[in-house]
């Protein structure tokens, strides 16, 4: 009865550094994805600010290429 009692002792202890392994693969995946996908939203939060800046410089030339024309329509 001894082996008996040592084999599924053996056998339990098994069973939970398995799934203990699983388990820390799974996180070491994801971990690894949500850093990938961290980067991309960084990459896209750089270029919102750079396009708020561009249109803001175009606001700003619109208004420049306004005040041009008024200009020259008073000198014609």
């Amino acid at each position: 009865m001894d082996t008996e009692l040592y084999v599924a002792m053996l056998g339990c202890m098994g069973t939970v550094m398995g799934s203990m392994l699983g388990v820390a693969a799974a996180a070491s995946k994801t971990n690894h994805r949500l850093k990938q996908l961290e980067m991309k939203v960084e990459k896209h939060n750089h270029l919102v600010e750079r396009m708020v800046a561009v249109e803001c410089r175009t606001k700003g030339n619109e208004h420049r290429i306004d005040d041009l024309e008024r200009e020259g329509r008073k000198i014609k």
